[in-house]
């Protein structure tokens, strides 16, 4: 406890230095403002601004410094017997087994909390998960991560103040806040990165001005120097990197928030790339993750109203399941596995390929893959020194992944032109399976009947279908949305025309528009789940490319193209199809 409150004593220090130094500059610019203003009112909210997010800040830096602490008491010998004492007698949520608890005298119930509207054995219900859920968590948050986090945290936080104070804004709205959000976000590292590309990603999940702002968070990401890099593919594959590698660059190609990657060779003569995690990345993501989540719950509790268009702490727990589980990139190597097996399974090897991951060569922190050479899908003219007919590669690149989309595991949920690939023998290259998607059977089913509506111009159908497969609140006037949808693709059809030579695939517009369907459910009642939000985009992105490369192709009408929904077309036929195309 005293180490806790040692920390927050030096993060506070730190933060004091910080604001005073931003509230001195707040004090001089505004100064300037009133001698060279009549008003002289602008800018005066800048004092309470400091004041403001310094107290943002102690709450982040107490909450994690106290979880440092319990997880570090949580490890001594005789601490982990009294946290599972706590889990074991912490009150569980009665079951359907079970049988109810004498229900609390009248006088002991009262009027429920003023604040939440919820009766005292409804609150002490919820307080007790919630205490379950803080052990679960504390006891994984290592000390010393939990210490550095929590000072990184505080730096961060007194900076993007400070910044604040030096250039403030003209007016304080939605697309200020997100601003700087992302600039926390940059500053914070690794986990906020991944967390704000989460909310780039989710259109149908965060608010627009939050979804175009973060379209821009950098992934500054530092490299590790190659003495770690191979002390890490050593110490995983216990072999030395020599016996591994014939030729291993020291320079990576790229490096990302958790992982970098470099070029190589293996003993056996395959060119290859190695994906490499940095080392210490999982302590900092379980970490920082395991705050997300309970900062979502502790919301949650004090504010149940949350819930009302879906639950934070769900969507916390979703992604902290899903970016911890990326660590393991024994998953993206089964991923590749399964795709290339729906590839072969499928017969279209002959115009498709995935990476081939290498396993002798690949574990939890390392993952070796073939080396693929080729050319971005929009780069024209490299793609017609591979084929005389880029149509036809189009053709197959769309029908690969609409096949995907009913017959695989998962679809490649981030076909930008980076990850697509057209390769030296003609082949499409799907690379890089960081972001794929899942669709259940309700959603899958509505999906069919969305594109079976699509094609036949039915706005009403199109409703039901995306009624379907949405969460909503109260009741959908199914009238009133096919009337916004029809007034959406009159909208969006005139956006899609123009001249054909001059059309790129601009991912901002793409943004854009899956913005305006999310917004035209939301605005019905209606809140479409992330995956149709991932399939939307992509599918965009693929109208973008048919644009670009072959304008004259109808989509919707061409006898080669797969469509999605079209269960009666065998994959025999695609495979011909493509073949012959």
């Amino acid at each position: 406890l005293l180490v806790s409150i040692y920390t927050c004593i030096a993060a506070w220090q730190l933060c004091l230095l910080e604001m005073s130094q931003a509230t001195a500059a707040a004090c001089r610019h505004r100064r300037r403002r009133s001698s060279s203003s009549s008003g002289g009112k602008r800018g005066g909210w800048l004092l309470p601004v400091p004041a403001a997010v310094f107290a943002a800040c102690a709450a982040l830096v107490t909450t994690q410094a106290i979880l440092a602490w319990v997880g570090a008491v949580g490890r001594r010998p005789l601490f982990p017997r009294r946290v599972e004492g706590l889990r074991r007698h912490l009150p569980r949520p009665a079951s359907a087994t079970t049988a109810p608890s004498p229900a609390p005298s009248p006088s002991l119930l009262g009027e429920g909390c003023p604040l939440t509207g919820r009766s005292p054995e409804v609150l002490a219900q919820d307080a007790s998960k919630l205490l379950r859920e803080v052990a679960d968590v504390v006891a994984s948050t290592g000390f010393e991560t939990g210490l550095s986090r929590a000072l990184q945290g505080a730096r961060a936080v007194a900076l993007t103040a400070a910044e604040i104070a030096r250039e403030p804004p003209s007016q304080l709205d939605e697309a200020f806040a997100a601003r700087v959000l992302r600039q926390l976000f940059e500053r914070l590292g690794a986990t906020y990165v991944k967390l704000g590309q989460f909310i780039a990603s989710s259109p149908t999940v965060f608010p627009a001005a939050y979804v175009k702002e973060f379209q821009g968070c950098l992934d500054n990401a530092q490299t590790v120097p190659f003495e770690k890099v191979k002390s890490i593919i050593e110490e995983d594959l216990g072999k030395p990197l020599g016996s591994v590698f014939a030729r291993f660059e020291r320079t990576p190609l790229a490096a990302a928030s958790i992982a970098q990657v470099h070029s190589a060779q293996l003993a056996t003569g395959e060119e290859v790339v190695v994906k490499v995690q940095k080392p210490g990345i999982q302590d900092v993501l379980q970490t920082d993750l395991g705050f997300v989540y309970l900062a979502t719950r502790f919301l949650e509790f004090i504010n149940p109203e949350l819930n009302s268009r879906g639950s934070l702490a769900d969507i916390a727990s979703d992604l902290r399941e899903s970016m911890l589980g990326e660590l393991d990139f024994r998953q993206e190597q089964r991923n590749l596995d399964v795709f290339r097996s729906f590839l072969a399974g499928n017969n279209l090897t002959a115009i498709a390929v995935a990476p081939k991951p290498y396993a002798e060569a690949s574990s939890r922190r390392v993952l070796t893959m073939e080396r693929l050479s080729g050319v971005a899908l929009v780069d024209l003219e490299g793609i017609k020194r591979y084929t005389q007919d880029p149509e036809a590669t189009l053709v197959n690149a769309l029908n690969v992944w609409s096949l995907s989309v009913q017959k695989c595991e998962f679809f490649h949920a981030d076909v930008h032109a980076g990850n697509l690939l057209v390769l030296e023998d003609g082949r499409v290259g799907f690379i890089d399976f960081g972001i794929v998607g899942r669709l259940s059977p309700t959603m899958a089913t509505g999906i069919d009947k969305l594109n079976i509506a699509l094609a036949a111009g039915d706005a009403k159908g199109m409703a039901g279908a995306l009624i379907s497969m949405g969460a909503t609140v109260g009741k959908v006037d199914k009238d009133a949305f096919a009337a916004d949808i029809q007034k959406l693709i009159d909208r969006l059809g005139s956006s899609f025309d123009g001249d054909s030579n001059e059309v790129k695939v601009d991912e901002s517009q793409i943004q854009d528009i899956v913005l305006d369907i999310a917004q035209v459910a939301g605005n019905n009642g209606l809140k479409l789940p992330r995956e149709f939000g991932l399939l939307i985009k992509q599918s965009l992105y693929f109208d973008r490319y048919t644009k670009l490369l072959a304008p004259e192709l109808n989509m919707m009408s061409d006898d080669r193209i797969a469509k999605l929904g079209a269960q009666e077309q065998t994959t025999s036929d695609l495979a011909t199809q493509s073949l012959a195309a």
